[in-house]
């Protein structure tokens, strides 16, 4: 069966990377507890590409920002389903680098569910 993967493209004011950083932290602990089989933060470092469209551009980065680019990978969409709902109720997701201040603004956070196409 095909693993499945949740996406995410978060661009951040570079200043806020280090305060992301405790929240993504946090987040790779709750979710691997509640059975994630892998979970990736990673800041960007190249966005400048001599084709197509663009990370940068995609998100309409402004001036002083990067961007995050995260996925958690689980063994169904159904089993997604299931590490969330434990996930959702975690007392970890009460602490306050997950419920304060985001350091990203949420109306620009893009995600998305992803059936595995090819893996390795």
């Amino acid at each position: 069966m095909a693993r499945y993967v949740d996406g995410f493209v978060i661009p951040m004011p570079r200043r806020k990377v280090k305060a992301y950083l405790r929240m993504a932290k946090l987040g790779a602990q709750i979710w691997r507890k509640h059975g994630a089989l892998a979970y990736m933060e990673c800041v960007a470092e190249d966005l400048k590409v001599p084709f197509g469209m663009g990370f940068a551009k995609m998100a309409r980065l402004r001036p002083g920002e990067t961007m995050v680019f995260a996925f958690i990978v689980y063994r169904s969409r159904a089993h997604r389903d299931r590490v969330n709902a434990a996930v959702m109720k975690d007392p970890a997701m009460q602490d306050p680098a997950m419920t304060g201040a985001m350091p990203f603004d949420p109306k620009r956070f893009a995600m998305g569910g992803f059936e595995e196409l090819v893996g390795w």
